[in-house]
């Protein structure tokens, strides 16, 4: 299989300070991970001041704050994200960042010069948003998280849209035509990466539905990764398996800080068991063709077994149940010949426990 691209998902992990954000590049890098990824908006532009928090916010922040003023206090600003991307690269990790809104979306590709956008679940609805991505002709991740089969089609005909044709649609029909014609075309191969996601900080076990990463590659033809916010680290191995292409997981320095999103992320030594664990599985996976391996043939002799005299036996004495048996090694002729041997005339002398 190819290498899975592992995300290291920083968020808003560093709580809105730059020095934590780069222990967290730091973290990311020795974990070895591929990517490490952070979150990039302006507050009054994301969030209205009468949105509330969702429960799992309530249950980590203060729950009398509201959602602006929460988000206020543990984002970055703007010229921070180069700084950022600057340490990436001086280590040797790449850089991304999710714009939640358009003014976020062109400074990242115009300023941070970012060729890949990731766009978040609860975007995907967002259809003069999501244009405005493609219309940058970047690549795109995208979550797929509170979203239907049918939502993710359309979120997928505006993306081809954008990639396509410089115009304004008329109606949701062109954005159907322009998804026929991508997909037609390989546009949105070239282009797409789909995230299976469950939204919701831990998520339940119950609600994780890997199945549907299966769904969603027979439906779109397209990659499809998973973005993993269960404890621990075993449902992100398990998707690996199944065939997921990327692997974006939350992580912080320490699940114990104060913020919406610590307590469901992984932390550094969580991080680096997961990569490595990855890692392993794409070794596991193979080829699917079932032959013998080089450790394999060599363990034959060993493991296998031959026909032997159960007990002496003479030249000219017939070959029979009550003479020979199987047992190890595989050094002699082969029990799948036990009943062409029975009735022949033996040719010379065996001990007990001899192999024929």
């Amino acid at each position: 299989m190819s290498k899975v691209l592992i995300i290291a998902e920083a968020g808003v992990n560093h709580n809105g300070d730059i020095n934590l954000a780069h222990k967290l590049i730091d973290e990311a890098k020795k974990a070895n991970a591929d990517i490490v990824k952070f979150q990039t908006a302006k507050a009054e532009m994301l969030i209205s001041k009468y949105a509330e928090k969702a429960a799992y916010q309530k249950e980590t922040t203060d729950a009398t704050e509201s959602q602006l003023d929460m988000v206020r206090k543990i984002m970055l600003n703007y010229e921070d994200f180069i700084e950022l991307k600057r340490h990436c690269e001086e280590i040797g990790i790449g850089f991304l960042s999710t714009p939640f809104e358009s003014d976020a979306l062109h400074f990242l590709v115009d300023k941070c010069k970012m060729n890949c956008i990731k766009i978040p679940s609860g975007e995907i609805t967002n259809a003069p948003f999501l244009l405005d991505v493609a219309r940058t002709k970047t690549k795109v991740i995208l979550s797929t998280g509170m979203s239907t089969l049918g939502e993710v089609e359309t979120a997928l005909g505006i993306l081809a849209f954008g990639y396509l044709y410089d115009g304004e649609p008329v109606s949701q029909y062109d954005f159907l035509k322009a998804y026929a014609e991508a997909q037609n075309k390989g546009i949105l191969k070239e282009h797409v990466c789909l995230l299976h996601c469950t939204t919701e900080y831990p998520t339940p076990f119950n609600e994780v539905n890997l199945a549907a990463m299966d769904t969603m590659s027979k439906a779109f033809d397209l990659p499809v990764g998973y973005s993993d916010h269960t404890p621990g680290i075993a449902i992100s191995l398990a998707a690996v398996a199944r065939g997921a292409t990327i692997i974006e997981k939350h992580f912080t320095l320490d699940k114990n800080l104060p913020g919406p999103d610590h307590k469901a992320s992984l932390e550094p030594n969580e991080l680096k068991d997961m990569v490595e664990g990855i890692r392993q599985i794409e070794q596991s996976i193979g080829d699917g063709v079932k032959i013998p391996t080089d450790h394999e043939y060599g363990n034959m002799k060993i493991a296998r077994k031959s026909l032997v005299a159960k007990s002496a036996i003479k030249i000219g004495e017939t070959f029979t149940k009550e003479n020979i048996t199987v047992k190890r090694p595989a050094t002699g002729i082969s029990p799948m010949q036990y009943w062409q041997i029975l009735g022949q005339t033996s040719m010379k002398n065996y001990e007990e426990d001899q192999v024929l």
